[in-house]
């Protein structure tokens, strides 16, 4: 497992976090529920992605494919 893909998900995290914390005292709150669930499928693109290199890498390791 790569060290930047955890460094990757922890910055979006904490973007996120500064982001609704900032849009939820400014009285906004429904944006800050959008940019919660924009930075959840962020996420869920990154980690499918390293799934399917995973299941890739496990196809030519055993030469199922």
């Amino acid at each position: 497992m790569d060290v930047d893909l955890i460094f990757k998900i922890a910055a979006v995290g904490i973007l996120v976090a500064v982001l609704n914390l900032l849009l939820t005292r400014s009285g906004r709150d429904e944006q800050a529920l959008m940019t919660t669930i924009a930075g959840l499928v962020v996420v869920l693109v990154v980690l499918v992605q390293q799934i399917a290199e995973l299941f890739e890498l496990i196809k030519t390791l055993f030469s199922l494919g």
